[in-house]
This record gives C-alpha cells, structure tokens and sequence, in this order.
C-alpha cells in the first residue's frame, strides 16, 4: 500500500497527530510507504521520528518554488498513492487530495470537502450540534476509518544528533548541571498574547525555584519570544535562571531541551506537547483556549485554569482588556503545582 497523510499545520496539532500516525504506519507494513504531505516546520517537529518513508512540503503562500501548492500536488500524484488521509480539515488540502488521483480518500467531511472525499469521517453531534473532540482522538478516529487497528493516544517524538550537540553547547555555555536539577520555563506561543502569563509571574517563579528548591530553570523561546525570555531572566536576577534569547533557536533544540529536563512549566503552546512526547512532568497554563479540546490523556500533566465566566473565549487578545484568565493565576499555584510535579518525577524515576 502507498498511503498519503496531509498532517495539522500546528506544531501541537502535529505532536497530537502521532498516535494517528503510528497507527498508519503500522498499517502500511515495512513493506508499504508512508508519505506525509506537510508544512517546513512541522517537518522539523518530527525530525528524528521514522515514521514516513517520504515528505512532500508544501506552504500555501508560495508562489514559486518545491513549496508551491501545485508544485506539492504535482509530486503527490506522481507518488501515486493508493489511498490518501486527510487530519486536515481545509478545502485546499480536500482538492490537493483530490487531484492526487487516490481512489481512496478519507478525511471529516465538513463544509464543502465533503465532495472531495470518498470515505467521509462525520463529526460526532449530541442534540444536532457538533461534539468537539479532543484533537487526538478525532486524528485517531480518521486513522481507524483509513482501516487502523486500535492504537494507544500517547504522544511520541525523538531528537537528532544535531538536536542532542545543540543541547550540549547550551548545558556548557549556560553553565547547567545534571538534568534532574533543570525546569524548562516555556513562556510564548504563536496563537497571540491572550495565552502568555505574564514576564513578572515566570520570573518570581523561577526564583522560587532556585532559591527554595536550588533549581536551576532554562526559559525556552522561539525567535520571536526572546524579549519575553530575556525579561524573565533578568527579573529573576538569580545566576541559575538562564534563557536561550541568545541563541540561534530551531524546533530540534527546544525538543532536546526540554527532553533532557525535570520538568516543563508552559503556556498552552507547541513545546507543552513536547513534554508530554517525551515523558516528563508538565504544568501547563490556560487562558483563552480549553484543555478538554487538547487533552492529552497523560497522568503527568497538570492543567491549571481559573474557569473564569469569560474562558475560553479562543481569542489571541483579551476582547474584555483585562487578561484576568492569565494574570490572576497566580505565582503560589503554579509553585504548588510544579512541587507535587517534581514529587511525582521523583516517584516514577523510582
């Protein structure tokens, strides 16, 4: 079987699609062929992952170029699949789909797609309304649909050479001891500033941190989060809260980072799957967005939320101006949280 998979375009999104993904791989056999059809960077998320036999990038912005859309469908259906999976929900990747010349294709079917595809997935509804699913069980249940086994929702990733050396010139330059004494701070997120807690908060965390627990805390960032993280050190003003605002920054290093630690304090960002793939206590903190959509059925995970009237608005800015959802979750919860997080690493590890 050559089996074709259009994978989420968001980082998190992605990490959830993994049990789909190793379920279709299971399902092709070593002597089928997975294709993923999928964004650059997602590509890097799974960087290290053996999964697909092929990758096809595509960006729908390019006008020129391997990324192109139609260039994308152009390589998809010189692959010629057999049949084509779809954990995407847009029109575009129903007619990429489509034109690919799969005579089996199977995705949800909402909106319009729904004429694109042959084996339509339909969403659940409970009194005529449709029944948001958490994001890993509905990839599954596209997965089971393309024919499936059951497969287990816990999340997977792996990191490369490059990745684990990045790691290492970070631990050297910084100065950081073992793993056991690192907590990754992960403080931005690219849905918009509605999810961050606030630069203070991280950083009277971090000291807590360090000078009750002597631990040692590495504020993650992306390239575009290093104001945020910077600040988060300097408030801190304790030479064992460091940040990687002065590194070059790529996906692989912040998977390896987070990896190697104790445990992830995180926003409701990319990186909180991260730990949750790779085993590790994660607090993570909502605002805007809802855990049940992103539950990840993982028993080291501590979600906190202040289920204010106002949440989840799924907004990128606070539409009431006040960002209470964030703000007033406060420093002493987190700590208490990241505690019995760290008391629990203990307990596995034992």
């Amino acid at each position: 079987m050559r089996l074709a998979v259009f994978l989420p375009n968001w980082i998190g999104d992605v990490v959830m699609a993994t049990p789909a993904l190793r379920a279709l791989r299971k399902l092709v056999g070593d002597e089928g062929q997975l294709i993923g059809v999928l964004r650059p960077y997602v590509s890097e998320t799974l960087a290290g992952t053996t999964w697909l036999d092929e990758e096809i990038l595509y960006k729908p912005g390019a006008k020129s170029g391997d990324w192109k859309p139609s260039t994308a469908t152009a390589k998809l259906r010189a692959a010629n699949p057999d049949v084509v999976v779809l954990l995407t929900n847009s029109l575009r990747t129903g007619w990429m789909a489509w034109r690919s010349g799969a005579k089996v294709r199977v995705g949800t079917a909402r909106d319009l797609r729904g004429l694109l595809i042959t084996h339509r997935v339909d969403e659940p509804k409970k009194n005529g309304k449709r029944v948001t699913l958490p994001a890993i069980d509905a990839y599954l249940r596209v997965a089971y649909a393309a024919g499936c086994g059951l497969e287990s929702p816990q999340l997977e990733l792996a990191t490369t050479d490059e990745d684990r050396e990045a790691a290492d010139a970070v631990w050297r330059v910084l100065g950081l001891p073992a793993t056991d004494r690192v907590v990754v701070f992960n403080s931005g997120g690219a849905f918009g500033a509605a999810k961050h807690w606030p630069a203070e908060h991280f950083a009277a965390l971090a000291r807590r941190l360090a000078q009750k627990k002597d631990l040692h805390v590495l504020v993650n960032c992306g390239p575009a989060e290093r104001k945020i993280a910077r600040t988060v050190a300097q408030l801190a003003d304790d030479s064992r809260v460091v940040s990687l605002a002065d590194f070059d920054v790529p996906l692989g290093l912040t998977k390896e980072c987070i990896r190697r630690s104790r445990l992830l304090v995180t926003t409701d960002s990319g990186p909180r799957f991260f730990g949750v793939a790779f085993g590790k206590p994660v607090v993570s903190l909502f605002g805007p967005t809802s855990p049940g959509i992103t539950e990840t059925h993982y028993d080291l995970e501590t979600p906190l939320t202040l289920d204010l009237d106002c949440q989840p608005c799924m907004k990128g800015a606070c539409p009431l101006g006040h960002h209470q959802c964030m703000r007033d979750l406060s420093v002493g919860q987190v700590y208490h949280a990241v505690v019995a997080g760290l008391d629990r690493s203990k307990s596995a590890a034992a």
